[in-house]
């Protein structure tokens, strides 16, 4: 299948660049067999703009969207989160090519106001809709046409290709990254754990507390010397939402703790993920743990495994060609069924 991914491909960050889930997709769908062009909105409206001043290249980017669309003939146009690009442009493609199937992922929390009205402008002009929330909070979108549809973080066996779980020399034993405070109090909790545990452990707190976040190889480093890793929200409680900290952690063999309330016990293996209900709940896990390696890397092993067995990019990709397409499901993914 010809498939044009329209998302924003980080060109001019130069390599040092956030793990990018736009990116894991486009690997799962070569993985997958699919001819794949991208499209990158931001990019091509900088370059197009006069200046390089990426509002004033808007209409060029949208015009140079359908351009590619007519040069490429794709079967399946994904959308990610490519603001530039306007609903009317979409309808135009559809006018001028009505056989091609559009669909949109989308891969931010419901919990903010603005998230929820750029799903709901996009819901009306494509076919299916890609959401990393679960599925009993997608039902406030059933009147709007496009089919909504829970799609994981996956990992990729190129890019987390650490197994942490098997090494017992690890430097960092507790580490959270951060560089977001809208919409949260997370640092609140993070500053109650570090004034416990910092006479009995090494925590790293890059991104928080005037320590610069990490990008690119220093975050892939910062990942190759730890232990155990926090997946703390913004907000917590959404069903299945998490940021992509979670795969990244996890797929890495490190052990992640992670907030009980949006019920990933009902996808995750037992002991893999270790999940907690309050901060004191949470201080006396990390303990418990730190003070348990084999246990630390049993947890972080069998978590490893399922993310890079059940929740890979390829599979991710694939569930989103079929489930776009309205094809049967070629496998019994994980994710797929309402809870």
């Amino acid at each position: 299948m010809r498939v044009l991914h329209v998302a924003y491909q980080q060109w001019r960050r130069y390599g040092k660049t956030r793990v990018s889930w736009a990116h894991k997709l486009t690997l799962g769908l070569i993985h997958d067999g699919h001819y794949v062009q991208v499209f990158s909105d931001r990019d091509v409206a900088a370059l197009e703009a006069p200046f390089g001043i990426r509002d004033l290249g808007r209409r060029r980017a949208n015009r140079r969207l359908l351009e590619t669309v007519e040069a490429v003939e794709p079967d399946l146009v994904i959308l990610g989160h490519c603001d530039l690009i306007g609903n009317d442009t979409l309808r135009r493609l559809r006018r001028r090519w009505p056989h091609i199937v559009l669909a949109h992922c989308n891969n931010d929390p419901l919990f903010v106001p603005d998230n929820v009205a750029r799903l709901r402008h996009r819901g009306e002009v494509v076919d299916a809709v890609f959401v990393s929330t679960g599925w009993p909070e997608l039902s406030r979108f059933d009147d709007l046409p496009a089919r909504f549809h829970h799609m994981p973080n996956p990992v990729d066996a190129s890019i987390e290709n650490l197994d942490n779980s098997r090494r017992v020399d690890l430097p960092v034993d507790l580490l959270f990254c951060s560089n977001s405070t809208d919409f949260t109090r997370r640092l609140e909790q993070v500053k109650g754990l570090k004034a416990a545990l910092d006479d009995e452990l090494v925590f790293r707190t890059h991104g928080s507390f005037g320590q610069p976040p990490v990008w690119g190889r220093d975050y892939e480093r910062a990942l190759a010397a730890t232990r155990m890793g926090l997946n703390l929200n913004r907000q917590e409680g959404d069903h299945w939402y998490s940021s992509a900290r979670m795969a990244q952690l996890a797929g890495n063999g490190i052990l992640v703790f992670t907030h009980a309330a949006p019920r990933f016990d009902e996808l995750m293996p037992e002991r893999s993920l270790v999940y907690f209900q309050d901060q004191d709940d949470l201080l006396h896990r990390v303990r418990d743990f730190h003070h348990d390696d084999d246990r630390r890397r049993e947890w972080a092993g069998r978590a490893r495994n399922f993310f890079h067995r059940e929740m890979n990019s390829r599979l991710y990709a694939r569930f989103i060609v079929e489930s776009a397409l309205g094809l049967p499901l070629s496998h019994d993914y994980v994710w797929r069924s309402r809870a």
